[in-house]
C-alpha cells in the first residue's frame, strides 16, 4: 500500500512544470516596444512607397530656386546667341567690305594706268611737230595677259599746225620663238581682209588696244608697231619683251 502511494507521488511529480510569472509592467514596455517597432516599419514603407510613386518630397522653396536657376541659364544662353549671331553678322560685313576694297583697288590700279598714259600723251602734246609729217608711235607696251594672249597697248600722235584728220592703219609685227626657231607673225593677218584691220582716224591721236592669240608653246620676243596710210610706212617703233 505504501509503495503504491510511492509510485504515483512519483508519476505527478514528473508531470508537473515550473513556471515563472513576469511583472506586468514589464510587459506593458515590451509591448510598446513592439507597438513602436511596427509603427515605425510602417511609416517608413508608406514613406518608400510615396516615393517610387511620386519622387521625393521637395518644399517650394526648393521649387522656386530650381525656378530661378533656369531663368538665370535661359537669359545666360539668350545672351551668348546675341553674340554670337552679332559675331556672324560682323564677319559677313568685314567680307564684304574687304571684297569691295579689292575691286576698287583693281579699278584704281587700271586708272593709274590709264592716267600714265594720258600724262606721256599730253606730254608729248608740247614739241610743235612730232615724226615724219607730224605722225608718230608715241607710246607702245605690250604683256603676257593669260597664257596664250598678248596684251598690247598703242598710242599714235599727230602734231603740228595745221593738221589734218589722219586716216590709216596699224599693223603689229611680233618676233616669236617656236620650238627653238625665230618666227614672225603679222597681226591683223593680212588674209583678214578690210574687215580685220586696225583702222586709224584721228586728227591729234587715238589709242588702240586689245588681245593677240599666240600659237601653242611659242614666246614672244619683240613687238613692232607699224603705222600705214595707203601701204606707205608713215611711221614705227619696237619693243623688246
Amino acid at each position: 500500500m505504501a509503495k503504491s502511494r510511492f509510485w504515483q507521488r512519483r508519476h505527478l511529480a514528473s508531470k508537473m512544470t515550473i513556471t515563472h510569472q513576469q511583472p506586468w509592467p514589464l510587459k506593458l514596455a515590451m509591448a510598446a516596444v513592439v507597438i513602436g517597432l511596427a509603427a515605425a516599419v510602417a511609416t517608413w514603407t508608406y514613406d518608400l512607397g510615396r516615393n517610387f510613386a511620386f519622387g521625393p518630397r521637395i518644399s517650394q522653396e526648393q521649387i522656386q530656386a530650381l525656378q530661378k536657376q533656369v531663368d538665370q541659364l535661359s537669359s545666360e544662353r539668350d545672351k551668348l546667341s546675341l553674340a554670337a549671331n552679332t559675331i556672324e553678322s560682323q564677319v559677313n560685313i568685314d567680307r564684304s567690305t574687304q571684297k569691295q576694297l579689292t575691286e576698287q583697288a583693281k579699278a584704281l590700279t587700271a586708272e593709274n594706268i590709264k592716267l600714265k598714259d594720258d600724262l606721256a600723251f599730253f606730254e608729248s602734246l608740247m614739241p610743235a611737230a612730232t615724226g615724219p609729217d607730224g605722225v608718230t608711235v608715241q607710246r607702245i607696251k605690250a604683256d603676257i595677259d593669260t597664257p596664250g594672249q598678248l596684251r598690247y597697248r598703242v598710242l599714235v600722235m599727230q602734231g603740228g599746225k595745221g593738221a589734218r584728220d589722219f586716216i590709216g592703219e596699224m599693223q603689229l609685227s611680233l618676233t616669236l620663238v617656236q620650238a627653238g626657231k625665230t618666227v614672225m607673225m603679222q597681226f591683223p593677218d593680212p588674209k583678214s581682209g578690210e574687215a580685220g584691220k586696225l583702222k586709224l582716224s584721228f586728227r591729234h591721236y587715238q589709242r588702240l588696244e586689245g588681245n593677240i592669240s599666240l600659237p601653242d608653246g611659242a614666246t614672244v620676243k619683240a613687238v613692232q608697231a607699224k603705222i600705214l596710210d595707203k601701204g606707205q610706212l608713215r611711221a614705227q617703233q619696237s619693243i623688246n619683251l
